[in-house]
């Protein structure tokens, strides 16, 4: 028996000493460690269902990913695992969810939804007081994820993607956003969020405010992304959209360069895609051909990497694919020895 001031008293029978003595140590560790020692009639109460919409209402809303996770806890929280009582769950059914969702989605989400699934029942356990003896999904075995792309966007097909912008009803928006993101490697989300705050077109400079690690940098803008930038800054003005107290149009940091939201701007992109008959390209694709254009010019990784926004040089490598006539023309150049 288990006994703290203050908190609920503890029982529980073994038929080994060692075994019980081990359990009371980890019970009043718990209990030094969080002041508490939780309920035991929790686990058998509450569902993995419970943990996970109550950490979707709590947690998720701090998140800067928020609706996409709450829409995904929402999702995991129907199916047939969730009924289970966290006192029931255990690490062969979470394998048994694993191998479901491996046939009907990516690995890559698998993955995003174990790693979800572990940190609700962690924060429980740590937070909510609902004991538990061990996470089960830590001893699960993660999928293998072999996501890595060396698609790159040739000349010809950049030239198609821009002719492709002028037929479709936002050929005005949709083709600065394709040569801000071939010229600059910023991020989807990171020109959403742009406003004209933070473009400084005298001195070729953008202000990300929040890139997805978290950080701030500032970006050099090419000649041709300034250019970009200065048509829809007309085309804006011709709208009235800074006259405009819609709120589609501002932020708390002034008006928007882009007013879209990341979903309008995906089915442009697969229109103007089919359109430009550039088949397996996905606009992510536009920031690894910035990437690897920059080290075409001359610029080094740590350069390349202060642009993209890369903490880690190691990661920036997945995203330079050279191509070998490129490299042809360099070792040609270095070459000492007579044609």
């Amino acid at each position: 028996m288990v006994r703290k001031k203050g908190t609920i008293p503890r029982c529980k029978s073994f038929d080994r000493r060692t075994d019980a003595v081990a359990w009371a140590a980890q019970l009043e560790a718990e209990a030094n460690r969080a002041g508490m020692v939780g309920d035991a009639s929790l686990p058998h109460r509450v569902t993995l269902g419970d943990v996970m919409l109550r950490y979707r209402d709590q947690r998720s809303p701090n998140k800067r990913g928020a609706r996409s996770e709450q829409a995904r806890l929402t999702a995991m929280a129907r199916r047939s695992v969730a009924q289970c009582t966290l006192a029931k769950l255990t690490s062969s059914q979470i394998a048994t969810y694993r191998d479901e969702r491996l046939q009907e989605v990516a690995p890559a989400t698998v993955l995003r939804e174990l790693s979800l699934m572990r940190t609700a029942l962690e924060v429980a356990t740590t937070e909510w007081g609902i004991p538990l003896p061990h996470n089960p999904v830590a001893p699960v075995r993660r999928p293998t994820v072999r996501n890595e792309r060396s698609r790159r966007v040739h000349r010809d097909e950049e030239a198609r993607l821009l002719e492709a912008c002028e037929a479709g009803r936002r050929s005005n928006w949709m083709k600065p956003i394709l040569i801000l993101a071939i010229e600059t490697a910023m991020r989807r989300s990171e020109m959403l969020a742009l406003t004209w705050a933070d473009v400084d077109l005298i001195n070729r400079t953008a202000y990300v405010r929040r890139s997805k690690n978290g950080d701030a940098r500032d970006i050099p803008l090419s000649r041709r992304a300034v250019k970009a930038l200065q048509g829809v800054r007309r085309l804006q003005v011709d709208r009235g959209a800074f006259e405009s107290s819609c709120g589609d149009f501002e932020s708390e940091h002034g008006h928007f360069v882009f007013p879209f939201t990341a979903s309008a701007i995906r089915l442009s992109f697969e229109r103007i895609r089919t359109r430009a008959r550039c088949s397996n390209l996905h606009f992510h694709d536009l920031r690894r051909e910035a990437v690897t254009r920059f080290i075409e010019r001359g610029l080094n990784l740590i350069e390349a990497a202060h642009i993209s926004g890369h903490r880690d040089v190691r990661m920036l490598r997945r995203y330079v694919v050279p191509q070998v006539s490129t490299l042809l023309v360099k070792l040609d150049a270095r070459d000492p020895s007579p044609a």
